[in-house]
């Protein structure tokens, strides 16, 4: 990827590399922290503008080059005809070169409004073909609505940018929107939570890595890291006492700690921000209306049985 920026056959469908699942990346129970446990659900009904078939074919319809362009435009286009700066700094873990291989050209093929209208057909389209329930979408989106409106957007670029975007009338475009712009207020929260803690994206793969989440190799494909890059932030780990020496790094008991206190405040953050709306009966019926959506979208392939999220299959 560092080379082209396109992965094989153009898209992002992890099962293409056979040798993730043969490497072992693990699958970490989601956790009972409501704001996790939302995340969990709302998460696989995002991706669905990454890993639907119908999206790579939108983006090349739009004028755009491949899959990664599309990716790149797809998700920044909330942001406005933004340069590669703004998207580097907001989406976190990618190596600058590989979103300059496709910001600004983007712009220049096409607008953020036609993406943005893209990227929301081919989103709902995929749910609507996996089987997702229209009226429990507007039963969920109905709940989702007011947290989007009032959580917390201080520091949350992609939230914020998304969450001013005029919701479709659609009840299945519309829990998607919802469900993409809580989950970039999740993801703007977790970053912060890397740099409280003096991790960057390129660190923040690592400490995946040495963990069991993702096999180093494929992860440094799909985001675009050459081999100089990775070794020399794992030395700065190792430095930090956060990382052991050798080829195949380990957390130390230091990285592990570090590890777990981002996730616990990008949930905690995530909540406090703003699904805290909800409250904890609320969040229960979002996922008792949301669980069959979910557990059809992985029913139907869309998503690999694993993935960059690491999320494991519903059940």
């Amino acid at each position: 990827m560092l080379l082209e920026f396109h992965p094989p056959h153009g898209d992002l469908r992890f099962s293409v590399f056979p040798a993730w699942r043969a490497a072992g990346a693990k699958l970490r129970p989601v956790g009972t922290h409501p704001a996790r446990r939302l995340w969990a659900v709302l998460e696989p009904l995002h991706d669905v503008v990454y890993f639907a078939d119908g999206v790579r074919p939108a983006g090349v319809a739009l004028g755009l080059r491949g899959f990664w362009m599309t990716y790149f435009a797809f998700r920044a286009a909330p942001l406005g005809p933004v340069p590669a700066a703004p998207a580097i700094a907001s989406f976190g873990g990618f190596h600058p070169a590989m979103v300059a291989k496709a910001l600004p050209d983007a712009w220049s093929r096409t607008t953020p409004a036609a993406c943005l209208e893209a990227r929301a057909a081919v989103s709902t389209a995929a749910l609507r073909q996996v089987g997702v329930d229209p009226q429990a979408c507007g039963r969920a989106a109905g709940l989702l609505g007011p947290v989007a409106a009032a959580a917390d957007p201080t520091g949350r670029p992609l939230f914020a940018a998304n969450a001013a975007l005029a919701l479709p009338g659609d009840p299945v475009g519309r829990l998607w929107q919802l469900a993409t712009t809580l989950r970039e207020h999740r993801g703007d929260g977790h970053i912060a939570a890397l740099v409280s803690e003096g991790i960057s994206g390129l660190e923040a793969h690592l400490l995946q890595v040495a963990d069991g989440r993702f096999p180093d190799a494929l992860i440094r494909q799909v985001r675009g890291w050459p081999a100089r890059d990775w070794a020399t932030a794992a030395q700065a780990l190792h430095g930090r006492g956060l990382l052991t020496a050798g080829d195949s790094p380990q957390l130390t008991p230091a990285g592990r700690a570090v590890l777990e206190a981002v996730e616990s405040r990008t949930d905690e953050r995530a909540w406090t921000g703003g699904l805290s709306l909800l409250g904890e009966q609320g969040a229960e019926e979002v996922l008792a209306l949301l669980g069959p959506a979910v557990r059809a979208v992985y029913a139907s392939g869309i998503m690999p049985e694993v993935n960059p999220t690491g999320l494991p299959q519903a059940d």
